[in-house]
């Protein structure tokens, strides 16, 4: 299955998608979560391993954690390789004033976004693709 590469076509389809829920980010020293946390996003860096993962399950685990987040999937496929579409994104959301966190995975793009702004920040995507139509 292959991905999208054509920007256009990929602005034009990105159809961001409000996932339920806040998500936070944790780092813990050690290489795995603990008994109870399922992360949706992990990254090995050398100080340690980041987690992004419900703020409930952070805060069951007694996990300390920054950023409240919500979850916004852009459902286009797009491809590993497409250039454009990750700057394009956050243009827009810079432009609206909202900070993001970019995570792609192998079928869609993740964006982490200030929970309170989570709105603005679907409308300001819906806007973007509108524009590319």
């Amino acid at each position: 299955m292959t991905g999208e590469r054509d920007l256009r076509t990929l602005l034009r389809g990105m159809r961001p998608e409000l996932r339920p829920g806040r998500y936070v980010y944790t780092t813990l020293p050690g290489g795995e979560a603990p008994t109870g946390v399922t992360p949706v996003v992990t990254v090995s860096e050398q100080e340690g391993l980041t987690l992004v993962v419900p703020e409930a399950q952070a805060e069951e685990s007694g996990l300390a954690y920054h950023f409240v987040a919500a979850w916004i999937t852009l459902r286009v496929h797009s491809a590993l390789d497409a250039v454009g579409l990750t700057a394009a994104v956050s243009l827009a959301l810079t432009d609206a004033g909202i900070s993001c966190n970019v995570v792609a995975g192998f079928h869609h793009d993740h964006l982490f976004v200030p929970y309170a702004r989570a709105a603005d920040a679907v409308r300001a995507l819906e806007a973007l693709a509108a524009e590319s139509a």
